[in-house]
């Protein structure tokens, strides 16, 4: 189980990466007002990150977007690294989080099975 202070890094990394990405990258692959961090899990000595991300809608090209946020993960992490008060930043790698879409999957199947009975 991770420690409190990990898990309040966590938190802290999710909230100012969002706020990051959505004021400072500019790259057209990375649909900023469709994506959402839905979570970060950061190793204990705080050399990794995973970062996982949720876009919202069917038009995203979600592999190009994750491969984009992989490709500016050094950038990003120099900006996280200015705002952030830990000693260390940890590398981020970015990871397609689907739980959403299949969340909204098995909502409209449930809302097909009531719509019938």
């Amino acid at each position: 189980m991770a420690s409190h202070r990990i898990e309040k890094i966590n938190v802290q990394i999710q909230r100012e990466l969002s706020l990051i990405i959505r004021q400072k990258i500019k790259d057209r692959r990375i649909p900023t007002d469709t994506l959402s961090i839905t979570g970060v899990k950061a190793t204990p000595d705080l050399n990794d990150a995973a970062v996982f991300v949720s876009f919202y809608g069917k038009t995203v090209d979600k592999e190009k977007a994750i491969e984009a946020l992989n490709n500016a993960s050094g950038f990003l992490r120099t900006a996280l690294g200015k705002v952030m008060k830990t000693h260390k930043t940890p590398a981020l790698h970015f990871e397609l989080d689907d739980s959403v879409d299949y969340a909204m999957h098995i909502e409209a199947l449930l809302q097909d099975i009531n719509n019938r009975g």
